[in-house]
């Protein structure tokens, strides 16, 4: 179970800071950190009583994304809960904010409602109501991706520590909630609505008090997000005059009386008035004078970033900056995420056993796989598990252990690990391990992804290493850690067997590795031609948008390019879980089982796959089921079929791409010829072929160490 901070920044808090931590124990939050800057009545009194962690700094320190950026430092929970001091959470709250991170590990932030307490004004009541509900769709959680809204509130919300971590809040005087709600799905990640994580919650201030608080409000959400609000004296009053009367209605509804109607219906009109001015300039701030904008602000801000009046922003500087109170940070990690190649680095790979003569040609080997973790749809993963399948089928004796850099598995048993292989890849019945606890040797051991090859290295019981390289996979990341790690991966005198020719000759020429070469198989049984018409008009296209060498923005300006030119073409994109935003209608199918692609592409006019590193095994698929499909020339694919094969190649530009399927759906006849060619191109490329080669080259890794090379 996940462990979960809360963080409160607190200035005379008293009033309902005890309710509030009272419901923090009842929810069982393991660690509760108060941040008070410069409190006056019993707030820090009540937070020590309370067990509470409390950590003083001073007024002029305070920043609403500096000190909860502080606050997230200064705990340790996998989930971080933000919130103000008068929120107090309702009874489930915590539960309903645990259920909702485990919908999706991309899950980076989750935001509840705000509940009016029973003093509340009746405009505040109604619109927290009706705002919240509007998230609520279909009454459960409600997750959210980019295109959405970019609504956020630290009132209440909580955050996964990684997302955090990548994104951080911003050091903005105000809505650092929502600049981080902008950046959080800007990076790829999700959000989400969870209307059973509720608090108690509500700002009612004055007449004057609120309409101060809006010129706050909007001019951080100037600052953060650009927003300016439109006004104009005739909008302005058609809004108030709305707005008052759904105050009317709504408290009609909640069985006020008339008399209580008619004494809030006057103060409704003063309270939008108030709030269509002062939203109005607070996003148009930076046109007032700095003393008029400090004595608007309910905050007292003028210039100063981080919050105070311009007069404390304009004295001068001390010399030397105070440093904020140092804690000290006890280790929370049993290892770092990269630990096993720090000890290869430092102490090199465990010593292999003496090499026996004749252990290359033995019928049976002892051949243990070593893969990352996977997901329904990993290209990579089922080849590893076809190959693997048929080793064991020619009497191999055959293991898989998963190496797990990041505990994605963590409350995942072997068991399910081992059906979801026979599920979604192919048959296998030898064992499945989690880490290397049981770890028995092997005559040879094969790393795969490159996160799985220093751990790899650092197993002993073996004869023999081997590299089953699936890409060039430095090239999945920009300069980093993970992109050198990847690189070093090559440098460990591991005989690798490449997905392709072009991949063993960048091993080779760029890291003097040792090399063998296997072609990917395609199943014949799934993929063939389906007894369904085909269609003369459908483009189908692989646009899996999260793995960033499919050059998935590339492949959508062609197709937009090609729907300018043929508005009546269907599009159909599928791979993914997410629908990528476009300019341009298409249909969208999810990821999908070889007999479902197998349908697709037995239907469809033409197949376009991209792929800036390794070729990939899906246009091989396509081709066997008849269809004609489109790469990218000068990359890999030539490698494959050559300059003039049966796969039509087209540089990386869209118009280059739209062209080339524009060719295929014109003409026929060289449709037809297509066809054909690839057919029978890739009739011999099956998987039994493949392990013949992957089987080689295991022999060749155990010949290498006979040599003593």
């Amino acid at each position: 179970m996940s462990r979960v901070s809360a963080v409160i920044p607190v200035k005379d808090g008293e009033r309902y800071l005890g309710e509030l931590l009272a419901a923090l124990a009842r929810e069982g939050v393991d660690e509760v950190l108060v941040i008070d800057s410069g409190s006056r009545d019993r707030s820090l009194e009540l937070a020590r009583g309370a067990g509470a962690e409390v950590l003083q700094i001073d007024a002029t320190q305070f920043g609403h994304g500096r000190t909860r950026n502080l606050g997230a430092e200064r705990t340790s929970g996998d989930l971080i809960c933000f919130l103000t001091q008068d929120a107090t959470p309702v009874p489930g709250w915590l539960d309903a904010y645990r259920a909702a991170f485990t919908r999706d590990e991309r899950i980076g932030a989750v935001y509840g409602p705000h509940l009016p307490r029973p003093e509340t004004s009746p405009m505040i009541a109604r619109e927290l109501s009706q705002f919240f509900a509007s998230f609520a769709l279909g009454g459960g959680t409600t997750l959210q991706r980019a295109g959405d809204p970019t609504f956020l509130s630290n009132v209440n919300a909580a955050y996964r520590r990684t997302a955090w971590e990548q994104i951080r809040f911003r050091d903005v005087p105000y809505s650092e909630d929502q600049a981080f709600g902008t950046d959080l799905l800007s990076a790829g990640w999700l959000k989400a609505y969870e209307p059973a994580a509720a608090v108690l919650h509500a700002h009612d201030y004055g007449a004057i008090e609120f309409m101060r608080r809006y010129f706050d409000e909007y001019r951080g959400l100037r600052t953060t997000t650009g927003h300016v609000e439109a006004f104009g004296p005739l909008q302005a009053l058609r809004t108030v005059r709305a707005e008052t009367a759904k105050d009317l209605r709504w408290m009609g509804e909640q069985g006020a009386g008339i008399g209580d109607r008619m004494r809030w219906g006057g103060r409704a009109v003063v309270h939008h008035s108030g709030r269509r001015v002062f939203s109005a300039l607070g996003s148009r701030a930076e046109q007032l004078p700095p003393g008029m904008r400090e004595r608007i602000s309910l905050e007292r801000r003028g210039d100063g970033a981080s919050g105070e009046p311009a007069s404390a922003a304009a004295e001068p500087a001390p010399t030397v900056p105070v440093l904020p109170p140092a804690r000290r940070v006890p280790a929370r990690r049993a290892a770092e995420d990269y630990a096993d190649a720090a000890r290869v680095m430092r102490d090199g790979a465990a010593p292999l056993l003496d090499p026996i003569p004749g252990m290359a040609e033995r019928e049976r080997l002892r051949i243990a796989l070593v893969v990352p973790p996977w997901r329904r749809g990993s290209g990579g993963h089922n080849t590893l598990f076809q190959l693997i399948s048929r080793l064991e089928s020619r009497g191999h004796v055959c293991s898989v252990w998963i190496h797990d850099t990041y505990d994605e598995l963590r409350s995942t048993w072997p068991a399910v690990l081992r059906s979801e292989i026979n599920e979604w890849f192919a048959p296998f019945d030898g064992p499945v391990h989690k880490g290397f606890d049981d770890w028995h040797g092997a005559d040879v051991a094969i790393a795969t992804g490159w996160q799985t090859v220093h751990p790899m290295l650092l197993l002993d019981g073996c004869r023999a290493r081997a590299y089953v390289v699936n890409d060039h996979e430095p090239e999945f990341f920009p300069t980093s850690t993970e992109s050198r790690l990847a690189e070093d991966t090559y440098r460990h005198g591991l005989h690798c067997i490449a997905a392709s020719p072009w991949l063993r000759d960048v091993v080779a020429a760029r890291y003097g590795a040792s090399a063998d070469a296997f072609q990917l198989g395609v199943d014949h049984a799934v993929y063939a031609p389906q007894p369904i018409p085909r269609r003369d008009d459908t483009v189908v296209y692989y646009a899996r948008h999260s793995t960033d060498r499919r050059a998935v923005p590339i492949g959508l300006m062609a197709l937009e390019e090609l729907y300018r030119r043929r508005p009546e073409t269907r599009i159909v994109l599928f791979g993914t879980d997410r629908p990528p935003l476009t300019s341009f209608p298409y249909e969208h199918l999810d990821v999908l089982r070889g007999p479902q692609l197998a349908t697709l592409y037995s239907e469809a006019t033409v197949g376009l796959c991209l792929s800036l590193t390794n070729f990939s095994l899906m246009p091989k698929e396509m081709l066997a089921c008849g269809l004609p499909c489109v790469e990218l020339a000068g990359v890999s694919a030539e490698s494959i079929f050559g300059e003039d094969g049966p796969i039509e190649l087209a540089s990386l530009e869209p118009r280059s791409l739209a062209g080339a399927l524009e060719r295929l759906l014109d003409d026929p006849v060289v449709r037809q010829q297509r066809s054909r060619d690839g057919a029978a191109f890739v009739a011999s490329h099956t998987w039994d072929v493949a392990t013949d080669e992957v089987e080689s080259g295991l022999r060749h890794a155990l010949r290498e160490r006979e040599a003593g090379e």
